[in-house]
């Protein structure tokens, strides 16, 4: 959302613009995140933007910790599908780090707790699945 404004001076006309962009932390909704006029100063379109920030701060981590090949697969097969992966893995961690930069505190503290969320559920041992031991035949 930029407003413009013009001047004239002796040189001719020059046009200022106003915009969102901050060089610092700051709180509020009226912002620019991602997109140009994006979510703007509706306040309920700020709080989605911080529900997909959050949301793929947790996809980013859960990418980083599933493990989809199976053993046994073929290897260039699985090397491709690895690679694909971490490509749209990579990507998105751009898209949250875009959406920090735009220096939003509430922005940033969705990206944080996105991660930290997403980690406890898919990287942390809080909620894995115990390993199977097999029995051990008994002592005689």
């Amino acid at each position: 959302m930029a407003e413009t404004t013009s001047a004239w001076n002796t040189t001719g006309l020059h046009v200022h613009r106003k915009s969102l962009l901050h060089m610092s932390f700051y709180w509020g909704h009226k912002s620019e995140i991602l997109f140009s006029g994006w979510p703007g100063c509706n306040s309920g379109m700020y709080a989605l933007a911080l529900i997909l920030v959050f949301a793929l701060a947790m996809v980013v981590e859960w990418l980083s910790y599933c493990s989809i090949i199976k053993p046994g697969a073929n290897k260039v097969a699985a090397g491709f599908f690895q690679t694909a992966m971490h490509t749209v893995r990579a990507g998105l961690s751009y898209m949250v780090m875009l959406a920090v930069m735009s220096f939003n505190g509430g922005v940033f503290l969705a990206a944080v707790f996105g991660h930290a969320i997403g980690f406890l559920v898919f990287g942390s041992k809080a909620f894995r699945k115990a390993e199977k031991v097999p029995d051990l035949p008994p002592r005689k």
